[in-house]
């Protein structure tokens, strides 16, 4: 077998599903009471959107969805996404002092997903707007960040306009997540709902530098926020990376989530260590790929992906192969055959060097899963763009940029990890200060 061709749309549940199961109400309830409620909880602190987690599981404890459900909307609108995407293993989950006990944590991400789960099937609308300020702001991307911002917006009186380049809103929960964590159903559902808070109107396949300007943004608004995420990949730089059978990772998962059909090869190789590269092998096997390999240049203590994912990732079948540098990748009749790879350690000085041993890769199709980077040359003349230092744009605490009334959060800014809920939480705060700095009823 060299190769077969699947459709996202044809293939079984057991592929296009989400990977791990929902909790039941029995279940929750019996796991919500696990929780100690503590006081100045550390799954708090760890959470980046501060939710209250005490107190939403003790209202699940109580039978009290709606009132759980709301407690965690209110700190992260995406909370129904970031339940299922959240790496709960070193943030919340990993702060629970039952694993003081020597017990296993409470399972807050699954706790999370039901509360939510089971209030968006109820179709309320738990938040409302406040008077109208009178003013109009813009968001660039209708990603987690852009929502979020745009979301807090709507509900303190702000009436925002959404310009989002893709034909879908969403952003990497759409197009980026593997489809074995969230489902496209699940993503445009939880958009639905932010919409329906009312004030926010989305223009899609509107892209900045292409229809319109910033400065025409900041002529036409009172604020502007960018949430744009990174539309650029990173290129391995070896001998062979443009012929046939070597991909994008990161575009890749975005056909598949589309439903386009797709060649899956019999020998895979992903090259990257974070959460995308782990995304794109565990959803190659899934979809039959016969072997596949996950290359890494360092260690797996160096890996983005967390130890969690590493470890779903052997268990779906994935063999992992650290300490591998890409050399080159090697073809037989023009298509991709195999990719070369030299060991690598750390010397003295902690420095990545090469062992000079090389080995090699047997391979059909290889994905490249190194990391994205802005792309600010195609947003228009540079003049009239906000700072960017180190590929990432430049804001202050209160996420304005170098330009007055421009503001940026999620993965195009510096300031913390690229996650859905980072982003959630830096969109959320740069509509409070959007507010505080431009609010009239505040004199």
């Amino acid at each position: 077998m060299s190769s077969k061709q699947v459709s996202a749309q044809a293939e079984g549940s057991s592929v296009f599903c989400e990977f791990v199961k929902p909790l039941d109400s029995h279940t929750a309830e019996v796991e919500a009471v696990r929780c100690y409620f503590c006081y100045d909880a550390p799954c708090v602190r760890a959470c980046p959107t501060q939710i209250n987690i005490p107190s939403f599981i003790k209202r699940i404890s109580q039978g009290n969805i709606r009132g759980a459900a709301t407690e965690i909307l209110d700190a992260n609108i995406m909370g129904g996404t970031c339940a299922r995407v959240c790496p709960v293993e070193i943030l919340c989950q990993a702060s629970c002092v039952r694993t003081k006990d020597d017990d296993n944590a409470v399972e807050i991400g699954l706790l999370q997903r039901f509360a939510t789960e089971e209030f968006f099937k109820t179709g309320e609308q738990p938040f409302k707007r406040e008077p109208s300020v009178g003013k109009k702001v813009a968001v660039v991307g209708a990603g987690p960040a852009g929502l979020s911002c745009a979301h807090r917006l709507a509900t303190l009186g702000y009436d925002v306009e959404i310009f989002e380049s893709r034909a879908k809103s969403g952003g990497l929960n759409e197009y980026g997540l593997a489809p074995y964590k969230v489902t496209t159903e699940s993503v445009q559902k939880e958009v639905d709902f932010i919409l329906k808070v009312g004030g926010i109107k989305i223009h899609h396949g509107k892209s900045l530098g292409k229809d319109f300007t910033l400065d025409s943004l900041r002529k036409d608004f009172a604020a502007v926020f960018l949430g744009m995420g990174l539309s650029g990949v990173n290129a391995l730089g070896v001998a062979g990376e443009e012929l046939p059978g070597v991909f994008d990772a990161i575009k890749t998962i975005e056909k598949i989530r589309q439903g386009e059909k797709l060649v899956i090869g019999s020998d895979v190789v992903v090259v990257g260590g974070g959460n995308t590269a782990v995304d794109m092998a565990i959803q190659m096997k899934r979809l039959g790929a016969l072997s596949v390999t996950l290359a890494y240049r360092r260690g797996t203590e160096q890996m983005g992906a967390t130890v969690h994912e590493q470890e779903l990732a052997l268990k779906s079948g994935v063999h992992i192969r650290t300490w591998a540098k890409p050399v080159k990748i090697c073809a037989e009749a023009g298509k991709v055959c195999c990719m070369e790879f030299e060991g690598t350690e750390l010397n003295s000085a902690g420095k990545l060097v090469g062992t000079g041993k090389s080995f090699t890769l047997k391979a059909n199709q290889i994905y490249k899963a190194i990391g994205q980077t802005l792309l600010p040359s195609t947003w228009g003349d540079p003049k009239t763009l906000p700072e960017v230092a180190n590929g990432k744009i430049k804001v202050n605490a209160e996420f304005e940029t170098s330009l007055a009334g421009v503001y940026a959060g999620g993965d195009c800014i510096a300031e913390g990890e690229d996650l859905t809920v980072t982003s959630v939480q830096q969109g959320k705060l740069a509509a409070l200060a959007i507010h505080k700095k431009g609010d009239p009823r505040r004199g």
